[in-house]
């Protein structure tokens, strides 16, 4: 199957996503989307992302543009310095899937590009070189702004008398997790460093590392276990006992936290956002159409999704200072935020969360195709519906 737009960017098999098919998308993301005063380029630590990162470099040069590399960070801090330079950006990932697959999230001067964006750079696919000779700049801060803008917004003694466990595997912020874990006060165990890449979902996380995360929170007498997908827009963390906690339970807390009177989230979100805001907006799954629900509500709106994806829509106040707003996925606020409310302990406060109901976990490794073929089969064939529904019975 070729790369194409899923749920959050362009996604395919390595072998598929070719120089010239890199090169076309990113001649048709300049030409259909606004860019501003350049592109902002950054990449995870799968090994096929460099290669990929100087093909966008390549082909965004090609086009006159001014492009910044800045490197291996995260999406997030990406997006952040993109946007604090009013420029476009392409970040090079496959986030949570495994290494023989890779893609590119883009983004637009506001965040991360909606449905609409997506269909205007599927319209301009096809354009030829524009073979001009654009600049190329290094930025070395990208990563050391975003360590900032959370240990700025919580202060440094937020988590002080907190003994936490960063899980660090393949992740491209895990350095900088660990520098906003301490500059918060606590006492830090970096976990499970690896230089091969791990294809870590928080949405389903994988039972082996549930299993790991348990019994690293009991030898350690951990209060807590902070981790990310690979390019650091999915958040994990677990109670002191290592038990993962839902993402979209992560997404309420900090939202409420936050003082949002509106949440953005998809349909797969459990039901207690109904409980603890103003308003709430259902949407399809996918960052996109939260994105594009966020902007059509305004005010002091925030999104996230069942995989623990948070995006603040308005500027915040945080304990010691501001928190402007971030129009991407972002997991460290959903990180900092719960611990920085959790007085009697993480465990505690996701069981003062309202009651709730969710479908928030999936099967994994199964193919697209056969999935959709079965939703096929249960729109014609309703009593077979029925039959496998009745099997979830309680």
């Amino acid at each position: 199957m070729p790369p194409k737009f899923g749920t959050s960017g362009l996604r395919g098999l390595v072998t598929e996503l070719t120089p010239d098919l890199v090169a076309n998308y990113v001649r048709a993301f300049i030409a259909a989307c606004p860019i501003g005063t350049g592109l902002f380029v950054a990449r995870d630590l799968r090994p096929s992302s460099p290669a990929i990162a100087d093909i966008v470099i390549a082909s965004a040069r090609a086009e006159g543009l001014a492009v910044t590399d800045c490197g291996a960070v995260p999406t997030p801090a990406l997006a952040l310095a993109s946007m604090g330079a009013s420029a476009a950006a392409v970040m090079v990932t496959g986030s949570h899937i495994p290494a023989d697959r890779n893609g590119l999230k883009f983004y637009v001067l506001q965040g991360e590009i909606g449905k609409p964006d997506e269909a205007a750079i599927l319209a301009h696919l096809g354009r030829a070189s524009a073979e001009k000779a654009g600049t190329v700049t290094e930025n070395t801060t990208a990563g050391a702004d975003y360590v900032a803008r959370n240990v700025g917004a919580y202060g440094r003694s937020t988590l002080t008398g907190w003994r936490i466990g960063v899980y660090s595997h393949s992740a491209v912020g895990r350095d900088l997790l660990l520098d906003i874990v301490a500059g918060l006060g606590a006492t830090v165990m970096e976990l499970g460093r690896s230089n091969t890449f791990i294809p870590v979902d928080t949405e389903a996380v994988d039972p082996d590392i549930r299993a790991q995360l348990r019994v690293w929170a009991r030898d350690h007498g951990l209060d807590a276990i902070v981790s990310t997908d690979g390019d650091g827009d999915r958040p994990l963390l677990t109670d002191q006992s290592g038990e993962v906690i839902a993402g979209d339970i992560l997404g309420q807390i900090t939202g409420a936290a936050l003082g949002a009177n509106t949440a953005v989230t998809p349909v797969s979100s459990n039901t207690g956002a109904e409980q603890l805001f103003d308003h709430v907006v259902r949407t399809r799954i996918g960052s996109p159409f939260v994105i594009v629900g966020m902007a059509a509500v305004g005010g002091r709106v925030v999104g996230y999704e069942a995989n623990g994806g948070f995006l603040l829509g308005f500027d915040a106040t945080g304990p010691a200072g501001t928190l402007p707003a971030l129009a991407t996925r972002d997991a460290v606020l959903p990180l900092v935020a719960p611990l920085a409310v959790a007085k009697d302990g993480l465990a505690a406060l996701v069981g003062s969360q309202p009651a709730r109901f969710t479908a928030a976990d999936r099967l994994r490794d199964v193919p697209t195709e056969k999935s959709l073929a079965l939703i096929a089969e249960f729109n014609t064939n309703i009593k077979k519906r029925f039959d496998f529904l009745a099997l979830f019975d309680a």
